[in-house]
This record gives structure tokens, C-alpha cells and sequence, in this order.
């Protein structure tokens, strides 16, 4: 870290590292006169085709790997583009053996305790919340980490532990030992996401969030996407969205196929394009089914929908690409439609607060077109004799 830098940014993620990008940007273009005092305020930075302000003085960004290569890809990628933008990033390996936490938080202790403001990009991740326990800094930041900004933003507002939504309820044994060992860490971390006098919590979102007291909320409108990207080629026909719903145990794969088969003939669908997590098994008998290109995107969805080509209709089922997409495609004539889940689709593992998070995050979408739900198909004749 150089001894310039005064902001520490930790992401985990692709969506992450890109949702940093559009903080950095906003703040480089309110300057320093104009940034946010401790007051609670709902802010917007307007897009400004060609205003790329030089990058925000004093970030350094910290990459922490997952260890599945297209998380990986991605965020290689997406560091080359902030390296483009002026930003200084460091890849951390934080995985991959018992010792790496502690030998990666070892390695940044002195940053984080040093660091004036910190910038996180999921506080439901472990070791975010282990690195916040050396934390000082008088301003902390989230960033988006998809739709489980939602979910942290009403737990933090009802002072609930911090857990994510589609692992409520499923816990075994085991894991709710390693929970209960590690509640303190955890307990800590929630308490750095609340407000007091000389700590200033903001929230960076796309979400449609409302902040608890004292937390400060600015829209991100991906002004800098649009900035840096596009507009779009833009075809006649229909792109889907995939989602890693069947990778995190909440809808049963089969419902699944058989729901993206008929989105895919209603709408005369070309191209699906691959959520990160999804199994390359599940993507393979998606395209047997369907007939669908399946399309592995190098980065963000935003970034890729924006740069083009793109279809005319894009359709997604429940996902944070119904409230990024309608920002980062503003202007272009795209439309975004969302399908609802049917609750028959989920699995009996499922959370119970999987049906009603997942109607939350549909239900509250901005400029989307609804699509019916596609029920499940009927049951199999039985054989004749």
C-alpha cells in the first residue's frame, strides 16, 4: 500500500470490483468539497457521457480471490480495468489451505488499521468480517454485492445477527457449531455497520434499500458503466439471464429446465447468458433442452449487456441484474423483464425465507417488464394397461 493511500477497498467478487469502480467514480466526481457529511441523505450521480474524472486519490483496491476459475477470470479481468481507470489494486489469496486467512491478514493488518475510510463489498463474507475486527477507520462503505444488500440493510435496520437469506433455516450440526464459535466475530463486524458519533456507515446500492437512521444511502446508477461502454448494438430477438438458484440449493434443477424451456418458446429466446456459479453439467442439459447458445460472459452482465451485442428483451427470473440492467441500459431502447419463481419450484431445503425474499426482489424492481409465472409442467400420463 502506498503511503498516499487512505481508502481500502476489499471485494470477493466480479459484481463487487465493478460496484467499487462506480463508488470511485461518484466520488471523484462530487469532489472533495461535495462528499458526504454524517447526515443521512439519498443522493444520485448523473451519468456524464465523456467526464471521466482521473481515478479517486488515495484507493487501493484488494482483490480476495474465490477459488472456481470463472470468479477468478472475471476478476482478472475487471482488476485490468481498474488499473485502466488509474487504481491501484492488489491480488490477495485468502483460500486454498488452512494457513492463507491468517497469512493474508497478516499481510494487511497495517494497511487496515492505517487505512482513513474502508470499502466492503460483502459483509456477510467471513473474512471481511475477521479483517474488520482491526478496522479504525471513521468512514465504512458497502458496496453492492447483489440482492444480499437487501437482505443485510433489513437485518442490520432490526439489529439481527448477519446471515445470508438462502442459508437460513438449512443449517446442520456442524455448521451451526462453526456459527456458534464464531458469533463473536461476527457480532463485532455488526456492530462496525452501525452508525455512531465519529463513524459514518454509507450504503452504495442499485437495491431499492431504506437505511436504517444514521446510515447514509447513495443510488448507484452506473454512471460510470455508461460512461466507459456503449451504447449497445441491439438486436430484434430475446436474451435470458441465467441465476445460480439450483447451484445455492434453493430450485429444484428439474422446475428449473422446464421453466427456461418455456420462456425460451414463448419468447423465441437465442442466448442465455450464464450466471458464474452454474454448473457447466446444468448448462449443458439447458442447451440439449432448449436449443439456447449458452454464453460464459468474461464480466459483469452490466458491463457486457452495455458493451454489446444485446438482444432487444432481456428476461431474467429473480436476480440483482432486474435493478443493475434498468441503469447501465438507460437510454438504449432495451427492455428488461423479470418471471417471478413459483414456489413449487423450490426445493425442501430450501430457507423459509426464500419465497418471500425472492418475491421482494421481483416485486420491487424498477422500469422491468412482468412476465406470468410459469407454473410447473403437468404431471407424466400415466402408462397405458
Amino acid at each position: 500500500m502506498t503511503s498516499q493511500a487512505t481508502t481500502l477497498a476489499f471485494v470477493e467478487s466480479p459484481v463487487q470490483l465493478l460496484n467499487v469502480l462506480e463508488w470511485a467514480h461518484a466520488e471523484a466526481l462530487r469532489g472533495p468539497a461535495d462528499r458526504p457529511a454524517a447526515a443521512p441523505l439519498l443522493t444520485g450521480v448523473p451519468a456524464q457521457r465523456g467526464a471521466r474524472p482521473p481515478a479517486l486519490p488515495g484507493l487501493l483496491i484488494v482483490v480476495l480471490p474465490p477459488l472456481d476459475p470463472m470468479s477468478r477470470g472475471q476478476l482478472r479481468r475487471m482488476a485490468a480495468l481498474a488499473r485502466d481507470e488509474g487504481h491501484e489494486v492488489r491480488w490477495q489469496e485468502a483460500r486454498g489451505s488452512g494457513t492463507a486467512p491468517l497469512k493474508a491478514l497478516a499481510a494487511l493488518a497495517r494497511e487496515v488499521r492505517d487505512a482513513e475510510r474502508v470499502v466492503v463489498g460483502d459483509p456477510f463474507s467471513r473474512y471481511v468480517q475477521l479483517l474488520l475486527t482491526l478496522v479504525r477507520a471513521e468512514r465504512l462503505v458497502v458496496v453492492d454485492d447483489g440482492t444480499a444488500t437487501m437482505e443485510f440493510v433489513s437485518q442490520l435496520a432490526r439489529g439481527e445477527r448477519l446471515v445470508r437469506w438462502h442459508r437460513a433455516g438449512t443449517r446442520g450440526l456442524s455448521r451451526r457449531g462453526r456459527e456458534l464459535a464464531y458469533a463473536p466475530v461476527s457480532a463485532a463486524a455488526r456492530r462496525r455497520f452501525t452508525p455512531r458519533p465519529g463513524h459514518r456507515v454509507e450504503v452504495f446500492s442499485s437495491m431499492p434499500v431504506t437505511v436504517p437512521d444514521g446510515v447514509r444511502l447513495t443510488v448507484n446508477d452506473f454512471a460510470w458503466t455508461r460512461a466507459a461502454f456503449g451504447p449497445p448494438r441491439i438486436g430484434r430477438g430475446t436474451d435470458l439471464v441465467g441465476t445460480s438458484l439450483v447451484e445455492t440449493g434453493v430450485v429444484d434443477a428439474d422446475r428449473y429446465r422446464a421453466a427456461v424451456r418455456a420462456l425460451t418458446a414463448e419468447h423465441g429466446a437465442g442466448r442465455y447468458f450464464a450466471h458464474r456459479r452454474e454448473s457447466q453439467t446444468k448448462l449443458h442439459a439447458l442447451a440439449e433442452a432448449t436449443g439456447l447458445e449458452i454464453v460464459r460472459p468474461d464480466l459483469p452482465l452490466e458491463l457486457v449487456a452495455r458493451r454489446g451485442p444485446v438482444g432487444r428483451t432481456i428476461v431474467s427470473f429473480p436476480s440483482t441484474v432486474v435493478h443493475t440492467l434498468p441503469y447501465a441500459l438507460r437510454g438504449t431502447g432495451v427492455t428488461v423483464a423479470v418471471v417471478d419463481v413459483d414456489p413449487q419450484w423450490l426445493t425442501g431445503t430450501a430457507s423459509p425465507r426464500a419465497r418471500h425474499f425472492l418475491a421482494d426482489v421481483t416485486g420491487t424492481a424498477r422500469d422491468v417488464r412482468r412476465f406470468a409465472t410459469i407454473g410447473p409442467p403437468p404431471p407424466a400420463a400415466a402408462p397405458a394397461g
